[in-house]
């Protein structure tokens, strides 16, 4: 299952901040389709429970961002339309900020992609 994301309404200065992200349940990883302000790597990996999800690194070493009630372990989970609280994690010296995710697109099909866009696939 593949998810499209929206990231937003993150409570800082800059109103323009979102990011826009491809989720890969099976793979367990997520690539930043678009993006503004908001710093986050190209692709990483995900860390899945019942609660959230949280975007990680390519390394799996930093969390960059959690999101609460996101559950991509369930089987008829998540759904189009669906939102709750983002958390940004900018960086080890600075306030995390709040915001919000939102799913715009699932794709269900379990078909492989035409091109892989992760850099650790050979």
């Amino acid at each position: 299952m593949r998810i499209t994301l929206h990231l937003d309404t993150f409570e800082c200065i800059e109103p323009s901040v979102y990011a826009i992200l491809w989720l890969d349940r099976d793979a367990r990883k997520w690539s930043r389709e678009g993006h503004a302000v908001i710093d986050l790597p190209e692709w990483g990996a995900l860390a899945l429970s019942h609660a959230g999800t949280r975007i990680l690194d390519a390394a799996g070493d930093r969390v960059c961002c959690e999101l609460s009630g996101l559950d991509l372990l369930t089987i008829d989970g998540p759904f189009e339309g669906e939102s709750g609280q983002a958390l940004w994690h900018r960086d080890a010296d600075r306030v995390s900020i709040a915001g919000q995710w939102h799913v715009q697109w699932i794709d269900g099909t379990d078909a492989e992609p035409e091109h892989g866009v992760f850099a650790d696939e050979v």
